[in-house]
Order: structure tokens, then C-alpha cells, then sequence
């Protein structure tokens, strides 16, 4: 399951990390962020151990939002020693996110 993260608890456990993260950009009345949502909490339980995995919702937290430029949600990002280095914009299949995943492990 991802746990959440906020504008102000971002830097500590996305950017401090010492795995790659995966951060799911997502907000309430977003369809297709709910849509996505099982298959980022697969790809949680998959690589548990390997890779964090959170979820900021960008209505409550705009500043990390705003900061890597989210204009559509659903947006995941990988962070990888406090750099993004991967992102897929939508509601995408889990194979395509494993694959997107499996290129920074």
C-alpha cells in the first residue's frame, strides 16, 4: 500500500531516500488517478523493499505539484538520489509502469 507524502514531509522521504521512490501526483475527483490507483499499490506490494512508493495529492499540497511542473494528474515520477528520473503521465497499464520501473533498480 503507498503511503501519503505533503509538500513538507516530500524532502525527507522522496529526496532523502536511499531507493528509488515512485510518487503518484493524484487529487479525489480525478477519475482515471482512481483508476490507476490498485495498480500503484500492486507495483507497492511487487517491489517492497526495492522501491518506495507514495501518493501527494495535489490539491492539498500544490507547492511539490507546482515545483515539477504537474499539469495533468495522474502523474508518476521516480526519483532516484534525489533526482527525478522517470515519469509517465495517465492512467497506464501495470506492465508499462514495471517496465518504466525496472530501467532505474
Amino acid at each position: 500500500m503507498a503511503d501519503s507524502v505533503t509538500d513538507s514531509t516530500f524532502k525527507e522521504v522522496v529526496l532523502d531516500s536511499e531507493i528509488p521512490v515512485l510518487v503518484d501526483f493524484w487529487a479525489p475527483w480525478c477519475g482515471p488517478c482512481r483508476m490507476v490507483a490498485p495498480v500503484v499499490d500492486e507495483i507497492a506490494d511487487q517491489y517492497e523493499g526495492q522501491v518506495k512508493v507514495v501518493k501527494l495529492n495535489t490539491d492539498e499540497n500544490p507547492n511539490v505539484a507546482s515545483q515539477y511542473g504537474i499539469r495533468s494528474i495522474p502523474t508518476l515520477m521516480i526519483f532516484k538520489g534525489g533526482q527525478r528520473v522517470d515519469m509517465v503521465v495517465g492512467a497506464v497499464p501495470k506492465t508499462t509502469l514495471s517496465n518504466t520501473l525496472e530501467k532505474h533498480l
